[in-house]
């Protein structure tokens, strides 16, 4: 195996790991904005307020994403087993 095969890798794990963290971080972000903006109409400064709705949301946001989120992982990880090969033989 080659660096740039190498790099490669590293960069497709990386991009597969961005893709499917991003839909969680969206959700928790829009949340999290939407609630501050209610805190800082209201003045309520607990905590307590802004936590518990990102939870709500970012589990059903991960409920929702499952299926998406599975067949990403295992197409990714189908295709990395498929070029083991491959890199392999390109010793």
């Amino acid at each position: 195996m080659t660096s740039s095969e190498a790099v490669d890798l590293i960069r497709d794990a990386i991009m597969m790991t961005l893709i499917l963290g991003a839909p969680l971080l969206v959700i928790g972000m829009i949340v999290g904005l939407a609630i501050g903006l209610l805190q800082a109409l209201t003045q309520i400064q607990d905590q307590t307020v802004s936590t518990v709705p990102k939870l709500v949301a970012m589990t059903l946001a991960i409920v929702v994403c499952m299926p998406w989120l599975a067949d990403r992982m295992i197409d990714y990880s189908r295709n990395l087993f498929l070029e083991i090969p491959i890199h392999v033989a390109s010793k």
